[in-house]
């Protein structure tokens, strides 16, 4: 992996990664988008979910999206992609501002192919790094 783009995100992700009930991986999602657009971080969000979703064995048609706006416990923009049948996690992310746009810090379990995750989001067109716990 090369150089985080952004070495205190990287630091804070990975101390959030510390060994708990699961063992976890992230990706923070590095974007174009100001705090105007959005719709376009919605999708992206999402998009992001599904190949998550998909690189950990769910079907993303079987999981949907749990919002902060939800919940007055949640972050406003902190969300989790859950499984339909019995709420199971799947991933959380957070929607961070930073320096005028947007990095989304996903987690997810471990088990996930974290290779194939990062690869996919490249292909969505954003840069991504990862960020692997113990």
């Amino acid at each position: 992996m090369g150089d985080p783009l952004d070495e205190d995100l990287y630091r804070r992700t990975k101390q959030l990664l510390e060994p708990g009930d699961i063992e976890l991986n992230g990706a923070i999602v590095h974007t174009d988008f100001g705090s105007d657009e959005d719709i376009e971080m919605h999708q992206t969000t999402v998009d992001v979910g599904e190949i998550i979703a998909e690189r950990a064995g769910h079907d993303p048609r079987d999981t949907f999206v749990y919002s902060g706006t939800d919940d007055t416990d949640f972050a406003s923009n902190q969300h989790q992609g859950l499984t339909l049948d019995d709420e199971e996690f799947v991933w959380e992310c957070q929607q961070l501002l930073r320096e005028g746009t947007f990095d989304v810090v996903f987690y997810y379990e471990a088990s996930a192919d974290h290779g194939g995750i990062l690869d996919d989001v490249r292909e969505l067109g954003f840069e991504v790094t990862g960020v692997e716990g113990s």
